[in-house]
């Protein structure tokens, strides 16, 4: 039988329990009213993050629609660069299609896959390209990056004439592009990868743009 004596520390343990629920209940209902009040604003900086990240390659082409809104996903299978799904940036002005942002990869880097975005506006041009991650060596391969060589310039304006199709690889291969001193690797599956990326917009360009345009409430270049 318990006595008195057994039945304190029980009420203690109990009332502990209680105290500890009570205390859980409340930090789970703070962090949910946190979160409520604060999810929109997150969502709007990331918004206008990839709005700023996006803009760059749209230097010189007006455009009227929000970039994050006019997503679409290509999943695989697919001829564009990478075995996973490729993401798609339309951009209008006004509901006229100017210019699509592809985000691809180039699975065949020296040190691993190489993700792209490869800006092509209507006339099949090329905007600009960026690199978005990669793994290549410091001092080398790294050189992709816009922020440590001009070496990604060159594929400014170019297109599928111009230079020709056939011309498209570096120049160790025969085509017209440079490579980086000392790594050939990188830069041939980066310049492949472009222009995979361009002959899937020759053929497929009409489909990219068949859905209906976003609202039309995005910033103008």
């Amino acid at each position: 039988m318990m006595n008195g004596n057994d039945r304190e520390p029980a009420a203690n343990v109990w009332a502990g329990g209680l105290i500890l629920a009570v205390l859980a209940a409340i930090c789970t209902a703070l962090v949910a009213f946190t979160y409520r009040i604060t999810a929109p604003r997150i969502a709007a900086n990331e918004q206008a993050y990839l709005e700023q990240s996006l803009a760059p390659l749209l230097e010189g082409i007006p455009y009227t629609n929000s970039l994050s809104e006019s997503t679409l996903v290509i999943p695989p299978p697919h001829e564009l660069p990478g075995k996973g799904p490729a993401i798609v940036y339309r951009v209008y002005a006004d509901d006229k299609p100017v210019a699509a942002l592809f985000v691809v990869t180039a699975e065949d880097g020296f040190s691993g896959p190489i993700k792209l975005l490869i800006g092509i506006d209507t006339s099949m041009s090329i905007t600009s390209v960026r690199i978005l991650e990669h793994r290549e060596t410091p001092g080398l391969g790294d050189l992709i990056e816009s922020s440590k060589s001009d070496w990604l310039t060159q594929l400014d304006n170019t297109s599928l004439e111009a230079p020709p199709r056939d011309s498209w690889s570096i120049k160790r291969d025969g085509g017209v592009f440079d490579q980086l001193t000392g790594a050939s690797i990188t830069p041939r599956a980066i310049i492949k990868a472009v222009k995979r990326t361009l002959l899937y917009f020759e053929e497929n360009r009409d489909s990219v743009f068949e859905t209906e345009p976003p609202s039309q409430n995005g910033p103008s270049a």
